[in-house]
Order: C-alpha cells, then sequence, then structure tokens
C-alpha cells in the first residue's frame, strides 16, 4: 500500500489530502509513534489517543499562523511528527535530540513551551488578545485534558475568556484519566454530559463559551466537519472531544496508567519487555509508599495527600489500603498544600507527597498557608534533583534554593532509603515545624532498606568518611557519586565525607568543626548553586569569618537539557569521574 506518512513532512502537505484519505494517515501515524517508542520509550497512551485529533486540527487550521497550544505537551508527539520532526523523531528525550513536550525554540509549530499542566487556555487567551490589539485575524486552539481542566488556573483563564471576544477554541480532549484516572466533581459532571444527563446548565456554556460536542475524537469526518464550522464561529468557543488513552494498541487501553509511560516494549505485541528478576533496590517513590502505610496503620492521625501523582508518588498503596486517610486531589497543587495546612490545624499528621517540580506551583500556599502559620505539614517532595529525560520543565533542581528562604521550614534531604523512612518516622511524632523531604526519582542503592526505624534528631549530619586534608559536605543521594569519586582517588586517606542531609537548620556545631579541620572545603548537591546548600554553607562561613577555600557544586544557573541522569550529571561534571578529578587536582595543593 502507498504510505501517506512518507510524503507528509509539514501540514501543507497534509492538507493536499482528500478527507477520505486521512484515516489511513492516522493508522499510519499511530504504528509510527508505536515503533519509535517501543524502543525509545517516551510518553505513549496520551498521544495515541489524540492521532486523529491532531490530523484534524492540522488539516483544518493554518498552523504555524493558526495558533495551536498543546497543554501539558504529553500528547504532542503526532503535532511533532506531523510538523517537520517526523526524520528526528527516534531522537525524542534523547540527549541531544528533540524534546519530550513542545517547546518554542525547537519549532515554529510549538507556539508556547509546555510541561507543567492547565497553562494552555491562558496562553492561547493572550495570544488570541494579542492578535486583537495588531489587527490579525489568526485562530488560537488550546487543547486540554480532562483532568488538567479541572486545575484552578484553567478556570482563571475560562473565567477571563468567557467575557472578552477573542478568537479562541479550547478542545477539551475528555479521555477520563491524565496519569492516573481523574477525580472530582468536575469528572463526575463530564461523565454525566457523556450520557446525555447535562443539557441543561452547561458549565462552559454558563462561562459564555459557545459550547459544541461530545464529538467522537477518533472520528475523523466528524472532527474536520464540526471545526471547520467552529472556523466561523465568532468569539470564545469550546469543542467537546471524547477519546480513548492508548487508542490503536490493545493493551495501552486496556491499562492506561502503566502505558502512560511504559517503557520498551515489543511493538508487534504491545507486551511490555519485564526486567530480569535479579534483586534491585526499590525506588524512592514505593519506600515513601510503604512506609506511610506502615506508619499509618499504627498512627490513626496520619493522612497522605497528592495532587494527581497516587501513582508516581505511590501514596496509591495507602489509597488501597486506608482509602479513608489517604487523598488524590487531582492536578490542584494550591489546593493541596492548603487542604493539609487545614487538617494540620486539627491535628492530623499531614503527609503532602507533591514532585518538587510541581510544587513551584504552590509556592505561596506553602509561605502563607503553612509556614508563616507554623503548621507541621510533612511535604514529601518525590522527583528532587535532575529528573532525567523529561527535562528541563520537570527538574526538581530549585526547592532547596525555595524552601531554605522561607522562615519555620525544616529543609531534608535523605542519602538513601534507610534515611528516608526514618525522617519519615521521626516527622509523625509531630514536629514543632514544617519540614520539606525531598529525594530523587528512581531507584536508590540499599537492599536492605526495611530496616527498624530509629529517630533522626534535626539538624545533624554526620561523618561517612574520616580523612586530613579536604571535606566534601553532600546533601541528598549525590553522596553515591562523592563515595565512588573518592575511592577513584590515590591519596583517599586525606579526602573527608559528610552527609550533612539537613539543609535548614544546618549543622553548626558539625560545620565550626569541619571548618576548623580541613584546609579545602566541597559542597556538592544535586540543586541549584544560587541560593540552596552550598550557599548555606558559604554564608555560614563568611558570618563566621572563615577563610577556607569553599567549592560549590550543583546546578548551574542555567536549564539543564533532557538526557539521562548519568549523561546530565556527566555534562555537569558532578559525575563519579569528574568529582574524582578535582579532588586529585585539589590534592596536589597539599601533597
Amino acid at each position: 500500500m502507498h504510505k501517506l506518512l512518507d510524503h507528509i513532512n509539514l501540514p501543507k502537505d497534509l492538507r493536499q489530502l482528500h478527507p477520505n484519505e486521512l484515516p489511513q494517515l492516522a493508522q499510519e501515524l499511530r504504528e509510527f509513534i508505536i515503533n519509535i517508542v517501543a524502543t525509545k520509550e517516551g510518553h505513549l497512551g496520551a498521544s495515541l489517543g489524540v492521532v486523529e485529533l491532531t490530523i484534524a486540527l492540522h488539516f483544518v487550521f493554518n498552523t504555524p499562523e493558526d495558533q495551536l497550544i498543546w497543554d501539558v505537551g504529553h500528547q504532542a508527539y503526532g503535532h511533532k511528527i506531523l510538523t517537520g520532526r517526523k526524520d528526528r523523531f527516534h531522537t525524542n528525550r534523547q540527549q541531544g535530540g528533540l524534546s519530550g513536550f513542545p517547546k518554542r525554540s525547537e519549532s515554529v509549530y510549538d507556539t508556547f513551551g509546555v510541561g507543567h499542566s492547565s497553562t494552555s487556555i491562558s496562553a492561547a487567551l493572550g495570544m488570541a488578545i494579542a492578535s486583537q490589539l495588531k489587527g490579525e485575524h489568526k485562530h488560537h486552539i488550546a487543547v486540554i485534558g480532562d483532568a488538567s481542566i479541572a486545575s484552578g488556573m484553567a478556570f482563571e483563564g475560562l473565567n477571563h475568556a468567557g467575557v472578552t471576544d477573542a478568537n479562541l477554541l479550547v478542545v477539551l480532549n475528555d479521555n477520563a484519566i491524565g496519569i492516573d484516572p481523574s477525580v472530582g466533581a468536575l469528572k463526575q459532571y463530564l461523565t454525566n454530559v457523556k450520557k446525555g444527563k447535562e443539557a441543561q446548565d452547561n458549565i462552559f456554556e454558563a462561562l459564555n463559551f459557545d459550547y459544541s460536542g461530545p464529538v467522537d475524537g477518533h472520528d475523523l469526518f466528524a472532527l474536520v466537519s464540526e471545526l471547520e464550522r467552529l472556523k466561523n464561529v465568532k468569539g470564545p468557543k469550546f469543542l467537546h472531544v471524547i477519546t480513548t488513552k492508548g487508542k490503536g494498541l490493545k493493551q495501552a487501553e486496556a491499562d492506561q496508567v502503566r502505558y502512560h509511560a511504559p517503557g520498551k516494549f515489543d511493538p508487534s505485541t504491545g507486551e511490555v519487555y519485564t526486567q530480569p528478576n535479579s534483586e534491585q533496590p526499590p525506588k524512592f517513590q514505593d519506600v515513601f509508599g510503604h512506609t506511610i502505610v506502615e506508619l499509618a496503620k499504627s498512627n490513626n492521625s496520619i493522612v497522605g495527600i497528592t495532587p494527581a501523582m497516587p501513582t508516581g508518588s505511590s501514596l496509591k498503596y495507602m489509597m488501597e489500603q486506608i482509602p479513608d486517610r489517604a487523598f488524590d486531589v487531582g492536578i490542584a497543587e494550591q489546593h493541596a498544600v492548603t487542604l493539609a495546612a487545614g487538617m494540620a490545624t486539627q491535628g492530623l499528621i499531614v503527609f503532602c507527597n507533591i514532585y518538587s517540580t510541581f510544587l513551584q506551583r504552590a509556592y505561596d500556599q506553602v509561605i502563607h498557608d503553612v509556614a508563616l502559620q507554623n503548621l507541621p505539614v510533612i511535604f514529601c517532595l518525590d522527583r528532587a534533583g535532575l529528573v532525567g529525560q523529561d527535562g528541563a520543565t520537570h527538574h526538581g533542581v530549585y526547592d532547596l534554593a525555595y524552601l531554605r528562604c522561607v522562615p519555620n521550614m525544616i529543609v531534608f534531604a535523605p542519602r538513601n532509603e534507610v534515611e528516608l523512612r526514618n525522617i519519615m518516622y521521626t516527622a509523625q511524632f509531630g514536629l514543632e515545624h514544617p519540614i520539606a523531604i525531598r529525594y530523587p526519582r528512581g531507584r536508590g542503592n540499599v537492599l536492605d532498606w526495611k530496616q527498624a526505624f530509629s529517630k533522626i534528631k534535626i539538624g545533624t549530619g554526620f561523618q561517612l568518611k574520616k580523612g586530613t586534608t579536604i571535606a566534601v559536605l553532600s546533601v541528598g543521594s549525590i553522596a553515591k557519586n562523592v563515595e565512588e569519586a573518592i575511592m577513584m582517588c590515590e591519596n583517599e586517606h586525606m579526602i573527608s565525607h559528610y552527609d550533612m542531609r539537613f539543609i535548614k537548620p544546618l549543622d553548626e556545631k558539625l560545620l565550626n568543626r569541619i571548618l576548623n579541620t580541613y584546609k579545602y572545603i566541597i559542597t556538592i548537591e544535586d540543586g541549584t548553586v544560587i541560593g540552596g546548600f552550598g550557599s548555606a554553607v558559604s554564608e555560614f562561613a563568611v558570618k563566621n569569618r572563615y577563610s577556607n577555600p569553599i567549592e560549590v557544586l550543583g546546578i548551574p544557573d542555567e536549564y539543564v537539557a533532557h538526557a539521562t541522569i548519568n549523561e546530565q550529571h556527566k555534562s555537569l561534571k558532578i559525575d563519579a569521574v569528574h568529582l574524582s578529578h578535582l579532588l586529585n587536582t585539589i590534592l596536589l595543593q597539599f601533597l
């Protein structure tokens, strides 16, 4: 059969097709995505679910003149393939390759950079108003999912758009799932709309949108017809589209959570490749998930909260075993934090589990609702530090800096899984202040992690290795790189290594001892060098009039591109090999 996709390099080529050819193109595009993601990995289900919608949008609208914004961007693989990046799509999420998300610097068709949810409506409205002011006649289309539209920011955009006459089209990609199944009253409302139970009092019409739908998101002819009609409707418009996440791959449709980003799989059968049965250390998220269940079973005051990440954070274990005390609040980080604050005022022990990069979205709530009132909320920040192939939008490298400056906040970074368990155990007895416990994505290094609990004294670090001349101070799991680097050094007896653990409060007693003992200090963290742990140590040294040389290692003042975490460490020279070279160079001064 003549392959249409071979001849589609840009949307202008797509628009040369007869509408009857579009279903064949959809099948080819779906197969192309499956074959690449099966070997290169990435976000699968979301992109499979919008293949027909992607083709219809580029067929009907004159992109990039008409501006198309994909919310989050998990679903934009088909968009990338149709907009000049087909031949490079195999580099998706690889070092030096395409970003896994829409990115303005990558293509004129990526009109807005995304990665976090619920930004599309505000951005598209901003573009639409700008077009009006410039006298331009463009279409502006925001494609947003049913999980993302429940977020407060999306409603802020809808609320504003409804009182404008902007040329804005909001397309709701309704598949009843984000990464995990959607939750909340709005989800129930949309379910009722699909069942025809909400014909009256349509919420989007009440916000002054011209509402149409629901439309079958896999019926290309219905999509094209409705989009053509909407091109001639003035003002804000809302198209409700029903899709199936993972459409076209049986396993992805049946297990939508796993096939959101399944890893490598067999493209012909859809079966995910299994890892060898060798025993591996657990993921940090699973250590959190199993530990909170263990603690909650003996402490009835413990509750858990996550904003839409029960699987990613592993709060799912508590939701399964103790469902009345574990809450998925949807994509609503601000609400999650203030909900936790409210619970804490009533004496509950609240573990609020949020990805580090997403806590940025609730920064005012952390300050105003939690820290200012000194409420002992326990923030468990998953995916802290560099996160690998998700890239710049998802790195959790700012938390040490943006939390360290907040009064009353305790900030702790466990070196390993045992330390994570012990700080959770310590915190559940009740602290005088809120605490942020930040830990990395992926697996730790300790097989025997489920050890008997022991309390950690707040604000204390300790020595991991004794040496004579140089002291390396680390926080968090980056300690592993330091340990390996020291073992590579010829004169390792001259190097001490300390796990400081607490970024705030610093162990000042230990720091005084270190600064009085060693000739050269190195700090290392998987956070920003500006304002982070190294800054805290440097500030302490200046305040106390120490003159030791202090070298601060970490994430420089730049955005770190997508690559594996090991590749990112190497590019920033904080991997074991580069660290060993640095240590050897410094040691030469003292030999």
